[in-house]
């Protein structure tokens, strides 16, 4: 009679043992390289329930900024079901390495809580050194240069450039390298306060225009002591 006892308690803490809910999932990295002029960078991450007992998702997906957004396919996990969360990251003027995260909890006793880590490198189209250039009063009004330099797989034929005041002149040439531009910028002279936004904007062989910004300033004048 005992050992039937024994027996049957083992069985019960056996099926108490395997009866789990376990969510697998694929990959909980991902690693993106859009396209240029891309609008946003979107990785799919996929999951499955491995254990016999169903898995409910306690709430939406929390993303680390607001330029991520984490859709959720399903609430609820059968087991042996599988699903998805699609995470869309919107690029913007990003550029380099963008790191993202997207927090998901769920009623998985074994891991409630899993962090799912979306990385998108975005190549920069249009690098400008410097992005402002300026004069001091009173200094001679001779020309300084901005070097315009297209990213790596970038092919930028010419470059526009405008000034927005009249006060200041620019002017394009080819730089020394392959997809690099000299823009000469100078003030008509530098007596006066003066300030000046440069739009530039890029003749691509193909995909979507972009505009970029530079700017230019003559100081104001030192003032006085009494």
């Amino acid at each position: 009679m005992k050992l039937r006892s024994g027996i049957l308690l083992s069985a019960i803490i056996l099926c108490g043992v395997t009866a789990r809910a376990e969510l697998v999932w694929e990959k909980t990295e991902i690693e993106l390289h859009p396209a240029i002029g891309d609008p946003t960078a979107v990785g799919v991450f996929k999951y499955q329930n491995k254990g016999d007992q169903p898995i409910h998702f306690k709430s939406a997906p929390r993303t680390s900024c607001g330029c991520t957004v984490a859709a959720l396919q399903k609430n609820d996990v059968a087991p042996g079901e599988k699903g998805e969360i699609t995470a869309t990251f919107s690029i913007g003027d990003r550029t380099g390495l963008q790191q993202k995260t997207i927090t998901v909890d769920t009623d998985d006793p074994q891991k409630p809580q899993t962090v799912l880590t979306l990385k998108a490198t975005i190549t920069q189209m249009l690098e400008l050194q410097p992005a402002f250039v300026f004069w001091q009063s009173g200094e001679d009004p001779k020309a300084k240069t901005i070097l315009a330099k297209a990213g790596k797989g970038v092919a930028i034929k010419n470059l526009e450039v405008t000034s927005s005041s009249p006060e200041f002149t620019a002017k394009v040439e080819p730089g020394s390298g392959a997809g690099e531009f000299k823009i000469n910028v100078q003030p008509r002279d530098t007596a006066k306060q003066l300030n000046a936004t440069l739009t530039i904007k890029p003749e691509m062989s193909s995909g979507p225009a972009k505009i970029f910004y530079a700017s230019a300033r003559v100081t104001p004048p030192a003032a006085v002591a009494h």
